[in-house]
């Protein structure tokens, strides 16, 4: 997560100086979370961004297993995945197909929207790559966690109509979630308004993304039932658990309120911290929430 994300070199000076406190609920929080079910326990997945990490050979893969297997591996301990793949090419459901069935049954792919869409088309023209997105999420089965659209940097609110016509199209039965990025989204003017309007109307939930340089992007304004989470972590800094406990409170108040889900998707510098992030998410999770998160065992094979 480039967005909001601090040098390595600068980290130790730029951290203490961060307030990583969280907001106080949007006033739409309470609305948004209504359509929910939060008398029933509240499903709590955590993961990284993907599967082709190397350093995690001898701790959360078999030293000796080959790459091919590695997504099953993944699948054994991890929950859920912030499926980039789908980013940068729309894959066939043969393939979304294939990497469901090596999965268990409780995990859940967050596939990114394809750039084709998001960030080339800009939501024009994009009846045929839309269908084909589909048709991969619905090769996904019960696999399939809610999708995200990531704007780019520069989609501003005055954008927004395109989206909203792109997002009343798009089907309920396939959970989805936008994450803004141009700070226009989070002021408060009205044709931001409008979309986020139209975001709770729709159903359509909106991405968190937790990182330091970027305080603006935990909106805390939930637009639907489920979360996705975003976590920029920084390598073990006695930050990443304060922040994780002071989600899992917020969580606890939101599933009260109806909040269904939530899949935590670590980013850490080039992944290799993640599991660790995701076993002490885990540790507060059964501590304050009272639910058990799947993370990797942490033994070396």
């Amino acid at each position: 997560m480039k967005y909001g994300k601090v040098p390595d070199e600068e980290r130790d000076m730029v951290l203490p100086g961060v307030d990583f406190s969280l907001p106080e609920d949007h006033a739409d929080t309470v609305a948004g979370l209504a359509g929910g079910s939060g008398s029933g326990p509240l499903e709590v997945r955590a993961g990284g961004t993907m599967w082709t990490i190397r350093p995690w050979r001898g701790s959360v893969y078999p030293a000796k297993a080959p790459q091919r297997t590695w997504p099953v591996h993944y699948g054994a301990a991890f929950g859920t995945i912030e499926l980039n793949a789908t980013h940068y090419r729309i894959h066939p459901p043969e393939r979304m197909a294939e990497w469901a069935e090596g999965m268990p049954a409780d995990f859940r792919f967050c596939a990114k929207f394809p750039a084709i869409i998001t960030h080339y088309r800009r939501f024009n023209d994009c009846v045929g790559p839309t269908d084909d997105f589909l048709a991969g999420l619905d090769a996904l089965g019960g696999k399939r966690g809610p999708s995200f659209i990531q704007l780019p940097p520069h989609f501003a609110p005055h954008h927004g109509d395109r989206l909203v016509e792109y997002l009343r199209q798009w089907p309920r039965e396939f959970e989805a979630a936008v994450e803004f990025r141009h700070p226009g989204w989070f002021e408060g003017g009205p044709e931001a308004e409008r979309v986020w309007t139209a975001m709770g109307q729709l159903g359509i939930g909106a991405v968190i993304s937790d990182t330091a340089l970027r305080r603006d992007a935990v909106h805390m304004r939930m637009t639907a039932p489920f979360l996705l989470l975003r976590f920029g972590g920084y390598e073990g800094h006695p930050s990443d658990r304060k922040r994780l406990a002071d989600w899992c409170d917020r969580l606890a108040a939101w599933h009260d309120q109806g909040l269904t889900s939530v899949d935590l998707l670590v980013h850490q510098p080039d992944s290799v911290h993640t599991p660790e992030t995701c076993r002490l998410f885990a540790e507060l999770a059964r501590e304050r929430l009272g639910v058990e998160v799947r993370t990797p065992v942490p033994t070396l094979f």
